[in-house]
This record gives C-alpha cells, structure tokens and sequence, in this order.
C-alpha cells in the first residue's frame, strides 16, 4: 500500500472531510516531514485534532496510525536522495547522543522484526536451499554487502553457490541462464530498490526457480514473486540505511542450515581447517 499512498489520497481528496484534506495536502506536500511526526504532532501542524489523524490512517486502510506511519517512512526511503536523507537525519537525531540513539534504534528494528517474521516462510526458505541443485544468491549496492555475507556463509557447507555479480542488466541474466525449477534464487533488496534485483526475480520466477526475497515490505518490487517472502525492518541511517535486522535474518538461516547439515558440516569445516593451518590464514601472534 505504501508505494501508492500519495497516488491515493491525492485520488481521495473529493471524499475527504475538511480535515482530512488538510492531513492529506500536507502530507503530500511534506512527506519528509511527517513520516517522523506523532498523530499529535501532526494533528497540530494542520490544525486538526489528534484522533482525527488516526481515523484518517484507519480509513485508509491501515491498524492505525503506527502503521500509516511506516508506510509515509517507507515513501520517503526511496524516493530522498542521499543528500536529502542527511537533511532528515541532522533533523531527527542531530549530533547528541548519536551512539545511543542509533544502536537503541537498531535493537527496537530486530526486535520488531522477530514479532513479525513469518516462520513458516523461513523453514520453508531453508528446505528449499536444502533440496535445491544450483543456489542463486543476488543483492545490489547496499544489499551486495548482506548478499556477500551469505554468501561467504553458505559457501563453507554447499558447493552448489553462485554469487550474481551485479553489473549490466544483461550480464546478470547472462550469469542466470540456466536456472531453472530445481534451482533457488535468494533475492535481497532494500529502499532505494534496484530495477536489476526487480528484474532478476522476476528472470528467475519465469524460469520456473524457487524465490526467496529478503526485503523490507510485502509491497516492495521484489515480493510479487516471491515464493518465501522474509520481511525485516529496517530505516533511515544518514544517507545509508541500517541494516541490522536483514543482517540477523542471514544470520538465522545460516545457523538453521547449520543445523540441518551439521555432520557433514563437521568434516567440511575440518578440512577447511587444515587448508587455514597450512596456508596460515589467519594471525597467530596473539
């Protein structure tokens, strides 16, 4: 719902009360602003009450007015550009107590995210990277770091792996040719979201492959093709965005097919161990 928001208050302004118009036009008109007000903040900005705000979210269609709001953040998460987004963030949090304020931030995103992940979704996620012949793993620009880190973690127990690199649209495809139903693709996107993840996933559902996508919203671009759609939260961080519950998400399918292969797992590790020791990987001078 929150990518047509706009598009639907805009196209409910006829029907609105005098007050709801008046939510609507500011809303419109500064979403940056009102995607981190109060239903009271917001109420007194445009002179309306504050239960007339969250009658206006209920009619249309949200729980109420903290889910309107997230819809509003999600609005403004794609479409603020990076300079705009440190314009928000110096409102927001300003220079004091940074530290505090953005881990205590993240620790509320996880645990969000633990409420509302759908866990059958995710066993059947990691049944799917179980059965499947060849893993797809994908992520562009800030999600390449959370595809990279799946990847390196998937790579020590399957040897069926493949990283999309993502460069030209239609190299990416190039590298997908052959995917096909007994196959899984793991998607990772996150606002602003890439046409080429969009694209891929949709390549991939084509194909006949399992698709599991790892976004922010059942609205994202990438969820109408998800066979296993795995939501976590995630908001504004600066110009980036934190990205500490998809991170745990990862880390969680990674402990889980651990779990499932930890006999083989055991030998595999083994050797890699013997390859470390040999070839001195890792520093020994503590």
């Amino acid at each position: 719902m929150s990518t047509n928001l706009l598009k639907q208050m805009e196209e409910g302004m006829s029907s609105f009360s005098k007050g709801q118009r008046q939510i609507a036009t500011y809303i419109m008109e500064h979403y940056e602003k009102a995607a981190y007000m109060t239903a009271a903040r917001l109420g007194a900005t445009v002179n309306v009450s504050e239960s007339t705000v969250v009658r206006f979210a209920t009619e249309l269609g949200f729980e109420g007015y903290p889910e309107f709001q997230r819809a509003i953040q999600a609005i403004i998460r794609n479409r603020l550009t990076s300079f705009q987004r440190i314009e928000v963030t110096n409102q927001l949090i300003g220079d004091s107590n940074v530290v505090e304020k953005i881990l205590i931030a993240d620790a509320d995103k996880i645990r969000h995210t633990a409420e509302d992940i759908d866990r059958d979704a995710f066993d059947r996620a990691v049944e799917a990277m179980l059965k499947a012949k060849k893993i797809y793993i994908m992520g562009v620009r800030s999600s390449a770091h959370l595809a990279g880190f799946l990847d390196m973690g998937m790579r020590r127990m399957f040897d069926n792996v493949k990283m999309i690199q993502s460069t030209a649209g239609s190299e990416v495809f190039e590298q997908m040719i052959n995917i096909g139903p007994e196959d899984v693709l793991i998607a990772i996107s996150f606002p602003r979201y890439s046409k080429r993840v969009v694209t891929a996933v949709e390549f991939a559902h084509n194909a006949g492959a399992d698709v599991i996508c790892l976004t922010d919203s059942p609205q994202a671009p990438i969820a109408v093709h998800a066979d296993q759609l795995l939501t976590a939260h995630t908001d504004m961080a600066s110009f980036v965005d934190s990205l500490v519950a998809p991170l745990s998400i990862i880390n969680a399918l990674i402990v889980a097919l651990s779990l499932k292969k930890q006999h083989e797992l055991a030998e595999r590790l083994s050797r890699l161990e013997q390859i470390w020791e040999e070839y001195e990987e890792y520093d020994k001078s503590k």
